[in-house]
C-alpha cells in the first residue's frame, strides 16, 4: 500500500490528546447539527464520522490509500443511513454541480496541492443555499508567521504535506464564500507551527 503509511498508522494515537481536549468538542459543535447530503473532503482516518449524526448521506473523499484504509475500518461507526467513500482528490471532485447541502474541510486545506482549486470545487458542488464548514490550522501573524514560513519545508515532509503557513480565511473568501460565523484562536504555544486555528461557517456569495 502506498501513501503516507507511517503517518496514517500513528495519526489517531498522536492526535488523541488534542482531539479530546480541543478539536473533538469543536467538531461536535460544528457538525452535529449538519443535515442533508454532506461531503467531507480529505476525510483522513474518519474522525468526523462520530460527529455527523444527523446527515442523511455522507460522502467521504480521501486520496491517500493508507489513510483511506483506516477510514474504511471506521465506517461501522457512522450514524448516517448512507455513507460512501471516494478516492477523489480535493482539486478534482467527481460530483455534479450543486449536489451537496454541506461541504466540510477539517485539517485538510493545509495538505492539498492547490487550495484555491479545492475550494473552487467545493463551491461548484455546493448548493447555492448550502454551507461550508471549516476547521483548519492557519497562518499566524507577525513573528509567528515568519517562523511558520521558515519551518514549512521540514514540517510538510514530517506531516504528510502539511503547510502550516497558509492563509486559509483569505483563500475561502477568494473562492466565492462569505463567512457568517468565524473564530480565530491560538490553540497552543506560538512556537508550534500548527497552533493558530480558524473555525467557521460560510455560504456561497451571491
Amino acid at each position: 500500500m502506498s501513501g503516507h503509511r507511517i503517518f496514517a498508522a500513528v495519526y489517531d494515537r498522536m492526535a488523541a490528546p488534542v482531539e479530546t481536549k480541543l478539536l473533538g468538542p469543536r467538531r461536535e459543535r460544528m457538525l452535529s447539527g449538519v443535515t442533508g447530503r454532506v461531503l467531507d473532503v480529505g476525510a483522513g482516518t474518519g474522525v468526523n464520522l462520530d460527529h455527523l449524526r444527523n446527515a442523511e448521506q455522507v460522502v467521504l473523499t480521501e486520496p491517500d490509500p493508507a489513510m483511506r484504509a483506516k477510514l474504511e475500518r471506521k465506517l461501522g461507526r457512522a450514524h448516517a443511513p448512507v455513507v460512501q467513500v471516494s478516492d477523489a482528490a480535493a482539486e478534482d471532485l467527481p460530483f455534479d454541480d450543486d449536489s451537496f447541502d454541506a461541504v466540510v474541510f477539517t485539517l485538510v486545506l493545509c495538505t492539498v496541492t492547490d487550495p484555491a482549486r479545492a475550494l473552487a470545487e467545493a463551491r461548484r458542488v455546493l448548493r447555492p443555499e448550502g454551507t461550508l464548514y471549516v476547521l483548519e490550522h492557519v497562518r499566524g501573524e507577525g513573528a509567528q508567521a515568519t517562523w511558520q514560513d521558515r519551518v514549512t519545508p521540514v514540517w510538510k515532509r514530517l506531516g504528510a504535506g502539511c503547510h502550516p503557513n497558509r492563509d486559509t480565511r483569505t483563500a475561502v473568501e477568494r473562492a466565492g464564500f462569505t463567512f457568517t460565523e468565524v473564530e480565530n484562536l491560538q490553540a497552543g504555544p506560538r512556537w508550534i507551527p500548527a497552533s493558530p486555528l480558524l473555525q467557521g461557517t460560510a455560504h456561497p456569495t451571491g
